[in-house]
């Protein structure tokens, strides 16, 4: 999963629960600006507020080891 499809399902989820990217701020104790530029692929966001919004979203990030080639 690529940054920009993050951000999508993101995006998506908060729409699903009806919420403003405010609400979503607000919730995940994450800059407005921050949540703003996630969702428009526009800016980065470290781990921790990923994971706070994911978190307010009921979400869950989950990193998965590939295998490598022999």
């Amino acid at each position: 999963m690529d940054f920009q499809q993050i951000a999508s399902a993101i995006k998506k989820r908060r729409e699903y629960l009806g919420l403003t990217q405010l609400d979503l701020s607000e919730l995940s104790d994450v800059a407005l600006r921050t949540v703003n530029g996630l969702e428009s692929g526009k800016a980065s966001v470290n781990l921790n507020n990923l994971t706070s919004i994911a978190d307010a979203l009921g979400m869950e990030i989950q990193l998965d080891i590939k295998k490598m080639p022999v």
